[in-house]
């Protein structure tokens, strides 16, 4: 059975400004692991999750909810100016298809 930070969005990724590999973890922003391979800077993360996860179990903290578990129902407001608006609705018409369409297919492009 995989322990529930298995389930946490890991990555690894270069940094010039520290000339080593840097391991994330999207739901936890502020811990960062940093080593002189991809693989050791991902073990390196894990553990740090795991080390925090049971941290907060220890204090009665509730850890995130693994981005991977969430329901996403594909819907979303976004907020945009009025001419932004304007715009996509008149090239929405121009193209013959409904401003969701346009835009969920701008997101995607």
């Amino acid at each position: 059975m995989a322990a529930k930070n298995d389930y946490y969005s890991y990555r690894v990724t270069w940094s010039d400004q520290d000339s080593e590999y840097v391991g994330l973890c999207a739901e936890f922003p502020s811990l960062s692991w940093l080593d002189k391979t991809p693989e050791k800077a991902l073990i390196g993360i894990r553990r740090t999750v795991a080390q925090v996860i049971g941290d907060m179990h220890t204090h009665r903290e509730t850890p995130p909810e693994p981005v991977a578990r969430k329901y996403f129902s594909g819907k979303f407001m976004v907020r945009v100016p009025p001419l932004v608006h304007r715009k996509l609705a008149l090239e929405a018409a121009d193209a013959g298809v409904s401003m969701n369409r346009l835009v969920s297919a701008k997101l995607a492009g």
